[in-house]
């Protein structure tokens, strides 16, 4: 047997004190005389003698070149594994990590072991293994230029009525694009407490309202929050900007003096201040964080927050994305880099998804936020259902800062994965919420790959909100999301307005007319993609019972 098998634990441990004490280059008589009396000690502890022993200890000290070893093999200390669910001294048949070293270091080196007595609610047991949890949609909030509640937000869409027109809130005489989906009346009244209100960006104001307004849709009354395990109900909400008008008025404060900056500034003006307040509010403690991943934004929230679902770490998760970017530097910087249309003259014709004369797309504000949950969990409450959320999946074009790859094959990759993760045929997709922005190069790109991977299914049938509403950026997928499960609870999908002169290669058998259809929806596709190549995709289908 090796010499470190047959070490007990003091002379374990004592090999291992040694290993720590620091082998400097001055070798004075003096300290190689120390030196070589604590290997000559440690020899003895664990073989008695010098010979082999001797040698073992040395190299094991040394690792055989004069230098100090960070890595040495405990073995197993029979009469302290005894106790079975407790930390154990030196009890670990190979050798320890960093991390399992620093997560089993003793308080105090003595001859007991020690017990540490796990948290509440956390357990040592090991987890079995049970079939994969389900994700349905409970409850949703919106607030959008077409509407702030969610029957007259999807109306709106079916009717074709657009949300755009001239911008109000400040003079853009300067920009050579003066229109937007802007939300004309909003009011947090009710939802929001006024000390927030008056101090909180409009990012956080819609991603609030929204968010609330979720909530009860999903029919979670005071009663029943107050009945929820908190500790498994969580926030991830999202903003592709974050608060830019506080920002904004932080450097015009700051024009002025440091001192005249607002101490609400930066944590006003950070992504996650909507899904911490929320949380506050609501005193949920389970996951809460935002992503931000551009125009992708919603998605990525949502494809987390069902993670957190199926994994059984959580029971409730509000999930979603908000934006306000209407402002001047908003406005100007989108501006800037060419994106948007300058179609001033015709506001709500300006944002026409596929259309043979779109010139960019068209700006937006607003938020959507969708209220995710155990199946199981849904059903106790005797929750309402709007769809069963299936998966879905993220790749990166890894090509250009605001175009898609010229081939469109992140596009259809991240297609491709979202249907192989929720393991859907690419047959059974007939609906699909197109991202379709209304900018030259995007629309084509995303309609080849949706033909690429569907192209072969006769009621394929695809369409755009934005055609409407305009881009809601960080928004945008959240707000998408609600318009595809409503879809999927009403049967009809809203038209493609302005599709009027379909650009060359466009089949209008798969693409909406300008008018809503009936559609039996068996599983829908929603797209967002983002500036820096983000791809997103994510799959509903109708709530059946298996």
């Amino acid at each position: 047997m090796a010499a470190s098998a047959a070490a007990p634990p003091l002379c374990t441990w004592l090999v291992s004190a040694c290993m720590t004490v620091s082998y400097e280059k001055d070798h004075t008589p003096k300290r190689l005389s120390q030196w070589t009396k604590r290997k000559k000690f440690v020899s003895k502890c664990i073989g008695g003698g010098g010979g082999g022993d001797a040698d073992f200890v040395s190299n094991l000290l040394t690792n055989g070149s004069g230098i100090q070893s960070s890595c040495l093999a405990f073995e197993k200390c029979k009469e302290y594994n005894h106790s079975e669910g407790l930390f154990r001294l030196l009890g670990s048949q190979t050798a320890w990590t960093r991390k399992q070293r620093s997560i089993n270091r003793p308080a105090a080196i003595s001859g007991e072991t020690v017990v540490v007595r796990p948290a509440d609610g956390v357990t040592t047991e090991k987890k079995q293994l049970t079939k994969q949890r389900r994700v349905v949609v409970t409850g949703v909030g919106v607030v959008t230029p077409i509407g702030d509640e969610v029957d007259v937000f999807y109306n709106n869409l079916l009717e074709g009525i657009s949300g755009i027109s001239e911008i109000e809130a400040f003079d853009c005489a300067q920009f050579p694009t003066k229109i937007a989906g802007e939300i004309k009346s909003f009011s947090p009244d009710g939802w929001v407490a006024p000390k927030i209100s008056k101090r909180a960006d409009k990012f956080t104001l819609y991603l609030l309202t929204a968010g609330k307004k979720a909530l009860a849709d999903a029919g979670i009354t005071e009663e029943v929050l107050g009945r929820l395990d908190k500790r498994r109900c969580g926030v991830i909400v999202g903003s592709a900007l974050g608060g830019m008008r506080t920002f904004q008025d932080g450097l015009e404060a700051l024009r002025v003096s440091y001192k005249k900056i607002n101490p609400f500034g930066i944590p006003f003006a950070t992504t996650n201040i909507g899904s911490a307040l929320l949380a506050m509010d609501l005193g949920w403690m389970g996951p809460n964080y935002s992503i931000s991943s551009a125009c992708a934004t919603s998605n990525f929230c949502m494809l987390n927050a069902a993670h957190h679902i199926i994994t059984g770490e959580s029971d409730v998760m509000l999930c979603g994305g908000s934006d306000a970017a209407i402002l001047p530097i908003g406005l100007g910087g989108f501006v800037a880099c060419g994106a948007l249309s300058k179609r001033n003259s015709e506001p709500t014709k300006a944002s026409r998804p596929w259309d043979i004369n779109r010139d960019g797309f068209v700006i937006g504000d607003g938020a959507g936020v969708l209220l995710l949950e155990d199946l199981e969990h849904a059903k106790r409450r005797g929750a309402k259902i709007y769809a069963e959320f299936l998966g879905g999946s993220y790749t990166c074009d890894a090509y250009h800062f605001t175009d898609p790859h010229p081939d469109g094959s992140g596009l259809a990759l991240c297609i491709e994965r979202a249907l192989a993760q929720s393991r859907v045929a690419k047959e059974d997709v007939n609906y699909v919420n197109a991202y379709g922005s209304s900018t030259p190069r995007g629309d084509l790109k995303e309609f080849r790959a949706l033909i690429h991977c569907f192209g072969k299914n006769p009621e394929l049938r695809v369409n755009s909100t934005k055609s409407m509403t305009g881009h809601l950026l960080g928004a945008s997928g959240a707000v998408e999301a609600v318009a595809t499960v409503k879809a999927i609870q009403t049967g009809w999908v809203h038209p493609n307005i302005n599709l009027e002169n379909p650009d060359e290669g466009m089949d209008t058998n798969v693409l909406v007319g300008i008018k809503k259809e009936p559609l039996d929806i068996k599983v829908a596709l929603s797209n967002s993609f983002g500036f820096g190549g983000h791809n997103s995709s994510i799959l509903f289908a109708p709530y059946k019972c298996i």
